[in-house]
């Protein structure tokens, strides 16, 4: 059974994730959260009977900050933390990654995300695309899915995948949003793995930002429709230069019309802005433009 860990990020409901998955050797945690929300995931797992140091395993969707800002915290206290080739060298010497979220966040960064401090070799585990982990009775499968950041993996267990961002954020019956971050927004390998999850037959999915989705299909086709359209909405702001604070407040409106179409009102689009800020996702489209239609292969 999965045990839905509400964080409270910024003081909200769902718009961060964990999910506990009890095996017949211990607990495991799907997703860290940020270091800023440590203190709720640790008051969290005492709910259920645990704590830090009894988890057997961190299984982690992609490294971003909201993802995994807290893994080196519960490796400290004794978990391994599972996560993707890619990701693994900005876990084990996070500088980078911790000096471009600042540059992005500024004077918000350490409210926002906490600490953040190196995990030990020996505490970070690679795993593979298609490899199966084995803990007690439970089998869990990590599918390799980029489009979103190039690290990210949908695990999949027992026909339910928790899919990081790949698989977009949906809050409550809102609106299902295509996430796009710098820097590694890739719009076809994204359609990839949304055809990979589709070949999976999945009965539902976990998404950190939130909760279980099970019309998994439906989902996934309105997921792909979204992103494509958001795509195609950032196209001619590139060729024109649109002024980049000009493009933010264009690009917000648009979003926040697309949510309060779908009934989101005013907490839910505080909710959506904490998950998924819109004016990340205008950094992260003009990147992806830059190198499609400046670099065509």
């Amino acid at each position: 059974m999965v045990q839905i860990i509400d964080l409270q990020f910024k003081g909200l409901p769902q718009a961060i994730g964990s999910f506990l998955l009890e095996s017949s050797e211990g607990p495991l945690l799907i997703e860290s959260g940020p270091h800023s929300t440590y203190p709720t995931l640790v008051a969290e797992l005492a709910v259920h009977g645990y704590r830090p140091a009894d988890l057997k395993a961190v299984l982690l969707t992609h490294i971003h900050l909201d993802h995994a800002g807290a893994a080196w915290a519960l490796a400290r206290a004794g978990a391994p933390v599972y996560v993707h080739p890619a990701g693994a060298r900005h876990l084990l010497q996070p500088e980078r990654l911790i000096e471009s979220a600042r540059r992005i966040y500024l004077d918000q960064m350490d409210a926002l995300w906490g600490e953040m401090h190196p995990i030990p070799e020996e505490k970070l585990l690679v795993v593979q695309h298609g490899e199966v982990l084995q803990f007690g009775d439970i089998s869990i499968q990590a599918w390799h899915t980029p489009g979103h950041a190039i690290h990210n993996i949908a695990w999949e267990w027992n026909g339910f995948a928790f899919t990081g961002d790949v698989a977009g954020v949906k809050i409550g019956h809102g609106l299902l949003a295509p996430p796009c971050p710098p820097p590694d927004i890739q719009v076809e390998d994204w359609q990839a793995s949304i055809e990979l999850l589709r070949q999976r037959k999945l009965k539902g999915m976990y998404l950190t930002h939130f909760g279980l989705v099970e019309t998994v299909e439906t989902h996934l086709n309105l997921l792909e429709k979204n992103l494509i359209e958001w795509a195609d909405w950032m196209r001619p702001h590139y060729y024109a230069q649109t002024p980049y604070n000009e493009l933010v407040t264009l690009f917000s409106g648009f979003v926040h019309q697309q949510l309060r179409a779908c009934g989101v009102d005013d907490l839910g689009v505080q909710q959506y802005e904490a998950a998924n800020p819109s004016w990340m996702s205008v950094t992260g489209l003009l990147r992806y433009w830059k190198k499609k239609l400046d670099n065509p292969s």
